[in-house]
């Protein structure tokens, strides 16, 4: 939401015409396409390799659903 709404702020910078707008559309294209980019990245390619690379699960005791597990210091007997 922030990175749409930074990215939302530049569009009047990148659609400009008047004067230094030959230094102002480059920089606003890049700053968009920056965010743009991150974002995908962040929200896509970093989860799939979380899963990819990631570790094995950490094994959990199961419990039947609808029941809490207490974790306790020490071992039930």
């Amino acid at each position: 939401m922030t990175a749409l709404v930074a990215a939302l702020g530049f569009v009047p910078m990148a659609l400009a015409t008047g004067t230094g707008a030959e230094v102002q559309r480059p920089l606003a294209t890049v700053v968009i396409g920056g965010l743009a980019s991150a974002t995908v990245l962040t929200l896509l390619v970093l989860p799939a390799l979380y899963v990819r690379f990631g570790k094995a699960k950490a094994s959990f005791p199961s419990a039947p659903r609808g029941h809490v597990v207490a974790w306790t210091d020490t071992p039930t007997p």
